[in-house]
């Protein structure tokens, strides 16, 4: 199944070119994180929505409806550093996730489909970093490497946008509209074998990423077991997988595309409106501003 959230707080589920809403035969009340985490907080899971009978609900044309971010607000958005050998080369790293441990993105920084990245300085390169997404389907602690694909919901393109500045990566990271999510999450069941999914990433159309998630260094069931043995994980959180070679600088007026395998694709403009120089950034009083 692929589950969209569309129009607002709408939850539908793609079938071919059309969307059917399944809003109205489920009990959901929508917080800030929107329906799908909504109905994951209830305890909804992916076997439920394949047991609704669909045949009789409204549907709508694909091309017809605003997709929005999956889900607008995870509990938590997890990032994993240097998951790819040949990301590992190309920043002339010397660890790897295995070293570096996972680090946290503001789930602020979550944007759907068509929202623009929003580059936040004139003078610091920003770079698009295309990413296979987890989406967690039922809460997870210390979960062994053959038990954790049992708590996974299903999988989403994320693209992890990314300041080159000296803060730290949580920092760089979190800005709004630095995690494009979308255009909507594929069950597990359907996708199957999530370490073997062709990626794409491309800017104006130029192919500047490819690789196939059978190269991460920690895979999909190593890396949800290492995180729960960090954190709970909560059904809607989000683990982004890390980003192979290819990772490249933005600029006003392009357009992003990450592709992946059985996931669909995942488009996003890019503005510089609103962006500073970065020595006008806010620093406590009494601070020098450096250039970094």
């Amino acid at each position: 199944m692929k589950i969209a959230v569309f129009d607002g707080d709408r939850l539908g589920l793609v079938e071919g070119e059309e969307v059917v809403d399944i809003t109205g035969t489920l009990d959901l009340r929508p917080g800030r994180g929107g329906p799908l985490l909504a109905f994951l907080d209830a305890g909804g899971t992916s076997a439920d929505l394949a047991a609704l009978d669909t045949t009789a609900l409204p549907r709508r044309p694909l091309a017809g409806v605003r997709l929005e971010a999956p889900l607008r607000r995870p509990g938590k958005v997890v990032g994993a550093p240097v998951n790819y050998v040949d990301h590992q080369l190309e920043m002339d790293e010397q660890r790897t996730i295995a070293e570096y441990g996972v680090f946290l993105k503001a789930p602020s920084s979550v944007s759907g489909p068509g929202e623009a990245v929003r580059l936040p300085y004139t003078d610091r390169r920003t770079d698009h970093e295309g990413e296979l997404g987890i989406v967690i389907g039922s809460f997870a602690a210390d979960v062994g490497v053959a038990e954790a694909l049992d708590h996974v919901l299903g999988y989403v393109p994320v693209l992890d946008i990314t300041v080159r500045s000296t803060e730290d990566r949580s920092t760089r990271k979190s800005f709004r509209t630095f995690t494009p999510l979308g255009p909507w999450v594929t069950t597990a069941e359907e996708v199957g074998d999530a370490d073997a999914l062709e990626l794409r990433c491309s800017v104006n159309g130029t192919l500047r990423q490819h690789a196939s998630t059978a190269d991460l260094i920690y895979s999909v069931a190593e890396l949800v077991s290492y995180a729960s043995h960090v954190m709970d994980l909560e059904p809607g959180d989000v683990i982004a997988t890390g980003t192979p070679a290819g990772v490249g600088p933005l600029a006003d007026g392009d357009e992003l595309t990450l592709e992946i395998e059985r996931l669909g694709r995942l488009t996003v403009p890019v503005t510089a409106a609103g962006a500073v120089p970065y020595a006008r950034r806010p620093v406590p009083a009494g601070l020098t501003r450096t250039e970094g």
